[in-house]
């Protein structure tokens, strides 16, 4: 009976679910590549170039044998020789923090506050809060023009006066030796060209044109950021180039009044131009070793650039055996004011001179970053 019932139910056909559609497979037909090699119009050639009709007419007329391809590639070429610029150069950098002001003055006078800077900025300090000022004076250092003292915020034009007559007013102090102090600005990179070695029978040295700078009316209200630096053109020519670093804008104001002005120094022409910064290598005032500054070295000896021991400027006399007394040898003590009897030897290059001396080869080499990585390698 269930054999029967089963024999007359209708057969269904149920259609299998197609397959996933492959991934790999493009939906949509390829286009047909373009040609590689089109033929241009003129107008296109012109177009692609940026090049007027009138160029085109005149090569076309000079070169009547080239196509349209050709035309486009001589236009290209005479394109891209007037966009040739000349590089700009950089000679202006940032410069260091603001809370900082810089007092250029004579440097025995800058020896002077220096040996005895707690004083000074004790006294600074009750000056500042006499003038109802909210920062504070921390320490004094020296440098090659002067001295800077490091504040606790940026000091304004009140608290630069403030600092200014104290200086001024100190005893055995010649108020003309001391400039106004200002704030650390961006500094500035110049040559002056067109000097002879010798002046009148006399080599030019830094004092002497530093001297020059402040008399020409070029530099007016220009406050130099270091000595200048006096180097041969060759090894062999007669003429040399003054390198001079100033405070400036951020912007190079101050050179920019001064690129490409001449002056006279005695008979000849001097000729000021920019030149890319190149700060150099630093020297540390502590220990003496070149590639690092005074406020990062790592030394806790501080050491004296002529005999390299471990004693400051101050003490040489009490500490060097050189120069101390000594009754088993029946060595007198070098007299206050006499010079050093010994041989200077110098801890970078081993020569007869002291550590900072200008002679030195670190110091001839003090902006060529190569030579000091050289000379930095051959320890190791």
């Amino acid at each position: 009976m269930s054999q029967a019932f089963h024999n007359t139910l209708p057969t269904i056909n149920i259609p299998m679910a197609p397959p996933p559609p492959n991934k790999n497979v493009e939906s949509t037909a390829k286009k047909d590549p373009k040609p590689l090699n089109l033929k241009k119009s003129y107008m296109q050639a012109s177009k692609s170039n940026l090049s007027c009709i009138e160029d085109i007419v005149q090569v076309k007329e000079a070169f009547s044998a080239l196509s349209a391809d050709e035309v486009g590639k001589v236009l290209k070429i005479k394109n891209s020789r007037g966009d040739n610029r000349k590089p700009k150069i950089n000679m202006t950098t940032r410069g260091p923090s603001r809370k900082e002001v810089i007092i250029p003055m004579a440097k025995h006078i800058a020896e002077l506050i220096v040996n005895s800077a707690h004083n000074h900025i004790t006294n600074i300090n009750k000056c500042l809060r006499n003038s109802k000022s909210d920062i504070i004076t921390d320490f004094i250092r020296s440098t090659n023009n002067g001295i800077i003292i490091t504040t606790s915020k940026p000091a304004n034009n009140l608290n630069l006066t403030t600092i200014e007559n104290y200086l001024k007013n100190m005893q055995n102090v010649n108020s003309n030796s001391i400039e106004s102090p200002h704030l650390p600005k961006s500094k500035s990179y110049m040559k002056i060209i067109g000097l002879p070695y010798k002046i009148n029978q006399d080599v030019i040295s830094p004092d002497f044109i530093e001297g020059v700078l402040k008399e020409t009316y070029l530099f007016n209200g220009v406050v130099l950021a270091s000595k200048p630096r006096i180097i041969k053109a060759s090894p062999k020519s007669d003429m040399v180039v003054v390198w001079v670093d100033i405070w400036d804008s951020q912007s190079g104001s101050s050179a920019k009044n001064i690129i490409n002005c001449r002056f006279n120094i005695g008979r000849f022409i001097a000729t000021v131009k920019g030149t890319n910064m190149n700060p150099g290598v630093p020297q540390c005032k502590n220990c003496w070793k070149w590639g690092h500054s005074t406020l990062s070295c790592c030394s806790h000896i501080s050491r004296y650039a002529k005999c390299y021991r471990a004693h400051i400027t101050e003490y040489h006399r009490e500490k060097a055996w050189c120069c101390m007394e000594n009754k088993k040898l029946n060595h007198l003590a070098t007299k206050e004011g006499e010079p050093c009897q010994h041989i200077f030897k110098c801890m970078n290059c081993k020569g007869d001179h002291q550590a900072d001396s200008y002679s030195c080869p670190y110091w001839c080499n003090c902006f060529n970053r190569e030579w000091h990585g050289r000379k930095q390698q051959e320890l190791f």
